[in-house]
């Protein structure tokens, strides 16, 4: 059996122009949804933007100065009380290129005006520019490194602080403009957290199988054979039998899950199997980063 090709390795100055490529692409995206789906229809889903939304109808200040307002500081901040340098300029890139961005995209204009399809599609279009720019380990600041900053002087979690500051900014547009917009806003917070998982771990789910079988040399083989893919021995104990057992446990992808339940069916038709989901696997034969 011919041995799987390695990956390939980037240079550090490839891989330095890949990640801020991410980045410009990243944000950009998210000043898009702002400028085309968010600020026309008020929703307001947490963050700077949001922030800046707010702002915009109810003192007339160009969003993008908003930001910039906020996010910089923000990421001074960051630079002197979390750690010197540990944010870098990936992410001083993301903080001044995404209002940049939505400065010169100001005039662009969708024929969008329901604010549910507004944050649907924001939604997903944020969520989207968010996980590229995570994928290339790096943000876009504002209120990330506001609830940062928050962690460190309390002991709550970094998630938790992100959802009350994000909380906050959404209760203050409900009072602005409306419960109705608010819980739009809601919506698009839950649309923008699962596409940052979509985008971060894929579409293609893996599928790890548990096979018990009194005949594990025989299917093991069977495995390596038909469907190319290790298996991994665990050891088990049975609670009924009180007998030790082995486990077997292979990892596939979600196209292959029915030949590896034909294959153990063929080399065991008494095999127990139990196959569950892999949101993400790391490593030869699957992704490697």
């Amino acid at each position: 059996m011919p041995p799987r090709p390695r990956a390939r390795v980037r240079s550090p100055f490839l891989q330095g122009i890949y990640d801020y490529t991410r980045i410009l692409i990243g944000a950009a995206l998210i000043a898009f949804a702002f400028n085309l789906f968010f600020l026309p229809n008020q929703i307001a889903p947490g963050g700077v933007s949001g922030i800046s939304t707010i702002v915009t109808y109810t003192l007339g200040i160009e969003p993008a100065y908003t930001q910039w307002a906020l996010n910089i500081p923000l990421f001074l901040m960051g630079l002197w009380l979390l750690g010197g340098l540990r944010y870098g300029v990936k992410t001083l890139v993301g903080t001044v290129f995404l209002p940049f961005v939505v400065f010169i995209s100001r005039g662009w204009q969708v024929d969008v005006s329901d604010p549910l399809l507004g944050a649907l599609f924001g939604g997903v279009l944020v969520g989207v520019g968010l996980g590229i720019v995570f994928q290339a380990n790096a943000s876009t600041g504002g209120t990330d490194l506001a609830a940062q900053v928050v962690q460190r002087f309390t002991n709550l979690s970094a998630g938790l602080c992100v959802g009350i500051i994000d909380g906050l900014v959404v209760l203050t547009s409900a009072i602005v403009f409306s419960i109705e917009l608010g819980l739009y806003a809601l919506i698009s917070l839950f649309v923008i957290s699962k596409t940052i998982d979509l985008v971060q771990l894929g579409i293609g789910y893996s599928k790890v199988a548990y096979i018990i079988s009194d005949n594990e040399e025989k299917l093991q083989q069977a495995i390596f054979q038909s469907i190319d893919r290790g298996v991994t021995k665990l050891v088990g104990y049975g609670g009924y039998t009180k007998q030790s057992r082995s486990v077997l446990m292979c990892v596939v992808n979600q196209t292959e899950i029915a030949k590896l339940k034909q294959t153990a069916r063929a080399a065991d038709p008494k095999a127990f199997v139990i196959v569950t989901n892999a949101s993400e696997v790391l490593g030869e034969g699957f992704k490697n980063t």
